[in-house]
């Protein structure tokens, strides 16, 4: 008969396959959290960083929990959240730090602080509570849901602030810390003050972000992440992460890149917001793949791909060539500013092809603003001539419109009118290519989210302890009376003139 592993086991064998685990002895502790399963978590860049930032501070240490697969199994066996490194419960930290990358992953960090017996809400809360931090990419857009839960946000990038605060964490009661973080660019403490959507800037001597650890189960199996660049030149209308953010893109020179990576990882892969905007690129892959190593790349851009590139990538291990159009027709992707053409996508299918690649996989969006029933139909017509060139699986997401972006306050499509387009290109492509949506329902709570302010938190937390369904949401954001930012701004009579870009002399509307 099978053994069945302990909940205890598990997490000790996930250690076991580890390499560049991080231990150290120190005074002061911080439990380093990600509401998502370890898989998710320890495939993000930014959470790697961080923990290598904590672990390099004096006097700190760092251990990691995440969001367990199995949530009912804790709760089913009274199991606490324990942290992997030492299985030691969470509660006993002093500082839990979250990172959250997205708004759905909110009823994560609700799950973790069940398990780990903290009061949800941070009014509820006492001196002998942990401090709760929140931090993460959630933060360039809009961290307002997290405030009712979290003591403290950091908000941008962290790199020199987790610094910051823990120069002052160990030495100050949690009365003192809150007051003297408030004063402090990049934090913003609930209740208290601090810049609201003040995005942090680390410095370029932090730079690049690089994994500390490497392991077999990721999403990234095995592989070495590190950035060669950061940030985005470009202005992408949608993007969080465009180049009005933190001063645009920096990039590292390859030298330092390759300095950084580990003899002993054979996989290494290139991770930044537009890494093939690097004018080294061509020759940073070329050195990673004569050195005999695996390669992949984040966030390719269809208008920068050359035959080379793509042959580079070919020789370091893809099957598959992974590009954007965002954007259903030309007329969508002039909206928002998103600078490719059909030609240039043609074009880096026939690279692909030539290359000896399986498969070319290009992600798009429908439901922006001024979005018609043609547009949907060019991009059925226009996938269906990729299609004969080779294989496509076309991913498609509802488009979101994300606080500090100029389609910020851009109305959601709507659920019916999302999946009716979706099923009208599903229709035209069948046959033809593989079609890949993700669910218009979670776009518009996920679109809620981005546009509502703590009421929504609030909302989640509700919806989370009803049962997590699409119909505990809708209830629980009619019943927290959660209105989106434009909304708002329409029924209090102060709608002004938006940043949306404006087509054929038309500019989208709140309705």
């Amino acid at each position: 008969m099978e053994r069945r592993y302990s909940i205890v086991e598990r997490a000790q064998a996930l250690l076991a396959d580890e390499q560049g685990t991080l231990y150290k002895d120190a005074p002061y502790r911080v439990a380093l959290c990600y509401p998502s399963p370890y898989h998710v978590g320890m495939s993000s860049l930014g959470y790697q960083a961080i923990y290598g930032e904590v672990h390099a501070h004096a006097g700190v240490t760092a251990e990691r929990a995440f969001l367990p697969d199995d949530v009912e199994e804790y709760r089913r066996t009274r199991t606490p959240l324990f942290t992997l490194e030492t299985q030691s419960p969470v509660s006993e930290f002093p500082l839990l730090a979250f990172s959250v990358a997205y708004e759905l992953e909110l009823t994560g960090l609700f799950s973790m602080l069940e398990l780990a017996r903290i009061p949800l809400l941070r009014e509820e809360r006492t001196e002998r509570h942990p401090l709760i931090v929140a931090g993460g990419p959630l933060t360039f857009s809009n961290p307002d849901p997290l405030e009712p839960f979290v003591d403290v946000l950091v908000q941008g990038e962290a790199e020199d602030l987790i610094h910051v605060l823990l120069d002052a964490a160990p030495s100050m009661d949690k009365d003192a810390l809150l007051t003297h973080l408030a004063g402090i660019p990049g934090f913003r403490v609930p209740g208290r003050g601090g810049a609201r959507y003040h995005v942090a800037k680390s410095t370029d001597a932090r730079l690049p972000a690089r994994s500390a650890i490497i392991t077999p189960h990721t999403e990234l199996r095995s592989m070495f992440l590190i950035e060669p660049e950061r940030g985005c030149s470009r202005g992408c209308h949608y993007c969080v992460m465009r180049r009005t953010t933190n001063g645009g893109m920096r990039t590292v020179p390859p030298e330092r890149v390759l300095s950084l990576i580990p003899e002993h990882a054979r996989r290494v892969g290139l991770v930044g917001a537009a890494v093939t905007d690097h004018p080294r690129i061509v020759e940073l892959l070329r050195t990673l793949v004569d050195a005999g190593r695996e390669v992949g790349v984040s966030s390719l851009r269809a208008d920068r791909l050359t035959q080379e590139l793509v042959d580079q990538l070919r020789r370091g291990g893809a099957t598959n060539l992974t590009v954007a159009a965002d954007g259903a027709s030309q007329r969508m992707r002039d909206l928002v500013d998103r600078k490719h053409s059909e030609e240039q996508i043609v074009r880096a299918a026939n690279f692909a092809r030539t290359a000896g690649m399986r498969q070319l996989k290009v992600y798009n969006v429908v439901g922006l603003p001024l979005e018609e029933d043609a547009d949907v139909d060019e991009l059925a017509r226009f996938t269906t001539e990729l299609s004969r060139i080779m294989p496509v699986a076309l991913g498609v997401a509802p488009f979101v419109a994300k606080r500090n972006t100029p389609l910020d306050g851009a109305p959601f499509a709507g659920i019916r009118e999302v999946e009716s387009r979706l099923e009208r290109l599903r229709r035209g492509l069948k046959g033809r290519a593989e079609v890949r949506p993700t669910s218009a329902r979670w776009a518009w709570v996920e679109y809620m989210l981005a546009q509502c302010g703590p009421e929504a938190g609030l909302a989640a937390m509700d919806a989370w302890k009803a049962g997590g369904s699409f119909a505990a949401f809708k209830r629980a954001f009619q019943e927290r009376g959660c209105r989106p930012y434009m909304a708002r701004r329409v029924e209090d009579g102060r709608r002004k003139a938006t940043a949306w870009p404006v087509v054929d002399g038309v500019a989208p509307t709140a309705a």
